[in-house]
């Protein structure tokens, strides 16, 4: 699947959405993929899953024991990502603030892990994430993603397959442009208050 593709799939879902956006790392963007709208047509997120998995090298995918994602934004990308692996599908909750598995969900020690985002803007959820399957007992060794906002800048200590990247500047909250300073902000990720 190309880029274009990809994009292709978010415009049908109307998920490539235009204005002044404040994302979960609190940067603010002129451009917002909501994952979660071109994940709720379970054909769309197979097909984006397995675009993904095809382009995993061929050892890593064979290797892959277990899928984990942070939740609510990972879960469905991890979910399609583990049925295109042929394996299990676990996420992670916050429920003080801090990721964890919950609901049952165990690693045996050693388990080979793939952690799946659904987008990657800083790395820092992804880092988190993989630290806290590591204290699960499990081995992260790799991370995926359906979208790369860093355009390859974020380091999450393991090799990351995203199915795209986009070079989608963000700025600090006290450092807009003019043009997206004059526009009202709206936080509409699932973090959003």
């Amino acid at each position: 699947m190309t880029e274009d593709q990809v994009l292709a799939e978010f415009r049908a879902a109307e998920a490539l959405l235009e204005g002044h956006f404040i994302l979960s790392s609190g940067l603010r963007s002129s451009r917002y993929l909501q994952c979660a709208r071109v994940l709720m047509d379970p054909a769309r997120g197979a097909r984006l899953a397995e675009a993904l998995a095809a382009q995993l090298p061929d050892e890593l995918r064979e290797s892959v024991q277990a899928v984990v994602s942070p939740a609510m934004g990972g879960v469905i990308a991890g979910h399609e990502m583990a049925r295109a692996l042929g394996v299990e599908a676990m996420f992670l909750e916050r429920p003080d603030g801090i990721f964890e598995l919950r609901r049952g969900f165990r690693l045996a020690p050693g388990t080979r892990v793939l952690m799946m985002e659904d987008v990657v803007t800083t790395g820092l959820s992804s880092r988190e994430a993989i630290a806290a399957i590591d204290r699960a007992g499990g081995e992260t060794v790799a991370a995926a993603a359906l979208v790369d906002r860093s355009n390859g800048a974020a380091d999450l200590g393991v090799p990351f397959f995203p199915l795209i990247r986009l070079d989608v500047p963000t700025y600090d909250a006290d450092k807009l442009p003019p043009d997206l300073a004059a526009i009202p902000a709206i936080k509409p990720g699932s973090r959003a208050a």
